[in-house]
Order: structure tokens, then C-alpha cells, then sequence
């Protein structure tokens, strides 16, 4: 591997294991992640998702196993390697009596004295406010904002630093429709432009098909999968839904995505206009994802 590639990779986890008592969470999980990369970690609940975050993010001390996290090992992270990470967990915090631009102008204060000629830090307050939806809330003290606005609050919270690296769980729970667009915006944005990587854990498919570049299936604690979305529904699944009419009978066939272009020609060549209401319908994630997490059934209850 040349230093640029190796600059390049801001997560490589090899042959992490983690065990409770006598039970393995974690089955030698490894996997890699760039500059710029959206990665989204997908799985059942118990799967080993919010472990292997923890972990990564030095909040759990491993058993087993290699992990660098912007070129450190996370159970040993400093402040400094610290405030390149954002974070951005399921529920919101309490912070008192603080106003929305009060409390992200003060933890601004603290990112700024870690800004570099290539990484700005702070980000701008307005900005940070109107990629959220927060903008009209700004002067308002936390405590009066809804259980949604909180959670807005709690991204920019994760976002203020402009993290190398953001870890995102359940990142838009509480997100109306238009303010999930505008942060899936402001995603893209900050790992385009400024090459942030993120590791996002969801339960929404259309989120992770949407955003992420590249998608990791965990199930029972091992990873079951790895590639874009189009890949996992072309590689599992694999197969086209084919529907259609004639002479007023309702038709269906399930074929090869290779060979649906060929069977979709046939049709018209064997009974031409009387073809009607053809619908082709692609393997979606959803449909790659629950084959997966099919395959392996749980051995057993997770606590």
C-alpha cells in the first residue's frame, strides 16, 4: 500500500472480537473506511451495531482485535484525537438553561483551539443552525424546544466540531420529511467537500440507500455483507419482479436481472401491442437486506 492510501483510510478494523461473560458479541468484524466515505452499518437489534460504535469510538474496551481510528488506537485517545470526532447518539441530552446559539457558540469555543490551515473549526453557527432547521429556534432556551427540535439539536451538537470523523445513530428519528432531506444534504455536503467520513447506524433502508456509499450488513455479531446498495440488491437478491397483461389476464415472472431485458423483448416480439400495464420491478435493499439477515437465524435471546 503507498502513504497516500494509507493517509487515505480512516477506520481499519481487523479481527475485532468483544465478549460478555462467556457470550461473543462481536465474531472477528473487519472492515475499512476512506476520506469522504458514508458508511452505513445495518442489522437487526442485538446485532452488535452499538458495540462495535462504542468501541470505535473509545467508549468500550475491546477482547480481541486491531482498531485504528484516524490513526490511533481508540482506547487510548486523546483530547486532541478527540476533537476530530463527532458523535451524534440516539436520544437527546438535557443542557438546562442554556439558548440554542449559546450552548453551540460555547462548545465552539472549545473546537477552536484544535483548527489547523487545512481544518476550520469551528463551523459557522448560522450555518450549522439552518442545515438542522433550527434557525428560528436560536434564541429560545432548550428546555421550550419539542421533542424533535431536540433532536435536531443533538446533531448540530455532533456537527459543531467539523469532525474528521462522525458517528451517527439514528441520526433523523423525529426528523419531519423536509429536515431529513436538508441534513442527508448536509451529510453528502461535509463528506464531499470537506472529505468527512461518516459511520451511520439506521433502521431506515431508504436512509442508508439514499446516503450511504457503502453498506455493511451485521447479523449475530459478524459482518454478512459489504458493498454500494445496487451491489447488495444485485449480488443476494439478484432476481426482477416482471409483471404485465394480455387479453385482459394478469401475468407475473420472476427472472434473472441479467436476463430481464431479453424476456421483457420476447414478450413484445410474441404478442406485440396486445402487451399491456408492463411493469419491471429491480430488488430493492430491503429485499437484499432481509435475505440476508434471514439466512442466519438468531441461536439464541439477546438481553
Amino acid at each position: 500500500m503507498t502513504t497516500n492510501d494509507s493517509d487515505d483510510v480512516v477506520l481499519d478494523i481487523e479481527g475485532l472480537r468483544m465478549r460478555y461473560g462467556t457470550r461473543d458479541v462481536l465474531h472477528d468484524v473487519s472492515f475499512r473506511a476512506r476520506r469522504g466515505e458514508v458508511l452505513a452499518l445495518l442489522g437487526p437489534n442485538g446485532a452488535g451495531k452499538t458495540t462495535t460504535i462504542e468501541i470505535l469510538e473509545g467508549f468500550r474496551n475491546r477482547s480481541a482485535g486491531r482498531v485504528s481510528v484516524l490513526g490511533a488506537d481508540p482506547a487510548h485517545g486523546d483530547e486532541r484525537w478527540r476533537a476530530r470526532l463527532g458523535i451524534v447518539l440516539q436520544s437527546w441530552r438535557d443542557h438546562g438553561k442554556w439558548r440554542v446559539r449559546e450552548l453551540l457558540d460555547h462548545l465552539g469555543g472549545y473546537y477552536a483551539r484544535y483548527a489547523t490551515p487545512t481544518v476550520e473549526r469551528p463551523m459557522d453557527t448560522d450555518e450549522l443552525l439552518a442545515a438542522v432547521g433550527l434557525t428560528e429556534q436560536a434564541r429560545q432556551p432548550i428546555r421550550r424546544l419539542s421533542g424533535g427540535q431536540r433532536r435536531r439539536l443533538d446533531v448540530a451538537i455532533g456537527l459543531v466540531g467539523r469532525p474528521e470523523l462522525l458517528f451517527l445513530d439514528e441520526p433523523t428519528a423525529g426528523f419531519d420529511p423536509a429536515a431529513r432531506h436538508e441534513f442527508h444534504d448536509l451529510v453528502r455536503r461535509l463528506a464531499d467537500d470537506y472529505r468527512t467520513t461518516a459511520l451511520l447506524t439506521t433502521h431506515d433502508l431508504d436512509e442508508a440507500d439514499r446516503l450511504a456509499d457503502r453498506i455493511l450488513i451485521l447479523n449475530e455479531g459478524r459482518i454478512v455483507a459489504d458493498g454500494t446498495p445496487a451491489d447488495l440488491a444485485r449480488q443476494i437478491a439478484g432476481r426482477d419482479q416482471i409483471r404485465w397483461t394480455r387479453d385482459g389476464r394478469r401475468f407475473a415472472q420472476s427472472t434473472e436481472q441479467s436476463g430481464s431485458t431479453a424476456f421483457v423483448f420476447g414478450l413484445f416480439r410474441e404478442h406485440g401491442d396486445a402487451i399491456g400495464d408492463l411493469e419491471m420491478r429491480r430488488t430493492s435493499l430491503e429485499d437484499a437486506y432481509l435475505a440476508l439477515v434471514s439466512q442466519a437465524e438468531p441461536t439464541g435471546a439477546h438481553p
